[in-house]
């Protein structure tokens, strides 16, 4: 199933929701040509919503000739208002938009709503609305200002909605969505979390044949499932390299070695190379530059240790769907160069083997379940691979690293005493490039301030700030001023994603 990018905030929601339904997903830009699209041999494409007007110069738009593609298609929001405009319908300026919960009245059930309530709530957002379906096309279901809320001509197999079936205040969007997989497109369900392993095994079998294989451990989710499904492909040809960059949490290394090599027998080098990565740091302050400067220093040592193992010429990396998109590409603004994707040199030596490209991070929990691996690195939160160096703002010195390490073991700490992790997708402490005054034990002070920062998402996609109980963030406050030096404020970050990311950086 193909997801044509329109703009849609929730274009990734999309094919998050097809793929619940166990049917295999990816985002495409508009910019594709449609034979390119066909080329992939689609079972159905879907035309993502957008916040563009149909009747604006430069709206985004598609070839006309996917209609006549003989693929089924599926418009929500502004794709359904693109469909109903390229085929001959009618999208009215009334001057008044639909917003948030409204009630949906079916008028003729047909494929999509088959079986399902007369009326029922769905989720709108949009300002045009679409008065006419285009002929040939039955109107489906209405809402008191939009007389063809759903349409759908089974004969082409072309379905448009003018909600959106996506999200989760849309009551039977889940059915809808899958209405039109199975019953429109003929997909099956088969896209299951032993067929993504069997997959990856299968490509990563002829990718490396007999070659050697080194693989960038981290400790974090990410890294240990690519590491067990490349392990699974080709056993003993697979080496990890924990390098330990000085910007880890506090006794990370330690964690690393003790789980990966003494509990899980697994070949481990492990390369101390914090010095290295704070010298090529030193002084630098702009974002992009320290991912891009942590990502070149890794590959380089990887590239060190390669040599010993007979020139290795494959690297695993833990890079996820998300990576990919907010990294740039195609249509999609650079957000944040992921060190292991926009902050790769283009000088290396490394064919890559990524088996978790194409998934979400609830995916790979679950199939870190389904290889086995235990709970404490299946449900470990989010660690960038940047490492605090995103989380220093500013200038990078080892007295920072130490505040801020020191304030993150606090917040994560308290965050499991209060019985949260397992609810919050990240949790963690920034270090800030100011300092504020303060007042401890009747003397002046000039210190940093710690920023809490906590959210829960579903796929770092989108996030929203977690609703922490006063309780906790008092503790945190208490403790992180009263145990680390250097520190006389703490702060907390209530800021969504959008319109900020989960990191600072």
């Amino acid at each position: 199933m193909l997801v044509v990018d329109l703009g849609a905030q929730y274009a990734q929601l999309i094919a998050r929701r097809v793929r619940e339904a166990h049917v295999y997903s990816e985002i495409v830009p508009r910019s594709m040509p449609v034979a390119e699209m066909l080329e992939r041999q689609p079972k159905a494409i879907i035309l993502s919503g957008g916040p563009a007007s149909v009747h604006v110069d430069g709206a985004p738009s598609i070839d006309a000739a996917i209609y006549e593609s003989g693929v089924p298609v599926f418009g929500l929001c502004y794709g359904a208002q693109l469909v109903a405009r390229d085929l001959g319908g009618e999208v009215a300026k009334t001057g008044r938009g639909e917003y948030g919960r409204t009630t949906l009245t079916v008028r003729e059930p047909g494929v999509l709503f088959r079986e399902q309530p007369e009326d029922q709530v769905v989720w709108m957002s949009h300002f045009d609305t679409i008065t006419q379906a285009p002929p040939g096309f039955r109107v489906l279901a209405a809402t008191g200002d939009t007389p063809a809320a759903a349409f759908g001509d089974p004969d082409r197999a072309i379905y448009g909605v003018q909600f959106h079936p996506e999200v989760a205040h849309t009551e039977r969007g889940q059915e809808i969505l899958k209405a039109f997989l199975f019953d429109v497109a003929g997909c099956r369900p088969t896209w299951t979390n032993v067929s993504i392993i069997e997959q990856a095994v299968d490509e990563i079998q002829a990718q490396v044949g007999d070659a050697r294989v080194i693989c960038g451990l981290s400790g974090g989710v990410d890294s240990a499932v690519a590491a067990a499904i490349v392990h699974k492909a080709i056993g003993d040809q697979l080496t990890c390299v924990f390098v330990d960059t000085g910007l880890l949490r506090l006794n990370e290394a330690e964690q690393v070695e003790d789980t990966f090599r003494r509990q899980f027998n697994v070949d481990l080098v492990h390369v101390k190379a914090g010095d290295r990565f704070l010298g090529a740091l030193n002084d630098v302050v702009e974002p992009e530059r320290k991912r891009k400067i942590i990502g070149e220093t890794f590959i380089r040592v990887f590239e060190e240790v390669a040599r010993d193992y007979d020139d290795a010429a494959y690297l695993v990396q833990g890079t996820l769907y998300p990576d990919i998109v907010e990294s740039g590409g195609g249509d999609n603004a650079v957000i944040k160069s992921h060190h292991n994707v926009g902050g790769l040199p283009e000088d290396m030596d490394f064919e890559l083997v990524e088996p978790l490209r194409h998934l979400f991070k609830d995916e790979v929990r679950a199939v870190g379940e389904e290889l086995g691996l235990p709970e404490e690195i299946v449900w470990r939160q989010p660690f960038p691979g940047p490492g605090l160096g995103v989380r220093i703002i500013g200038t990078i010195t080892p007295e920072r690293v130490e505040i801020l390490q020191r304030a993150d073991a606090i917040v994560v700490e308290e965050i499991r005493r209060a019985g949260l992790y397992r609810e919050i997708w990240q949790s963690f402490a920034v270090l800030p490039a100011v300092r504020t005054v303060g007042v401890m034990g009747d003397d002046r002070t000039y210190a940093y301030p710690i920023i809490i920062r906590a959210v829960t998402s579903d796929d770092a996609m989108t996030a929203d700030w977690a609703r922490l109980p006063y309780e906790v963030l008092e503790r945190i406050s208490s403790r992180v001023i009263n145990e680390v030096p250097g520190v006389n404020r703490v702060a907390y970050d209530v800021t969504s994603k959008p319109p900020g990311t989960i990191e600072w950086e």
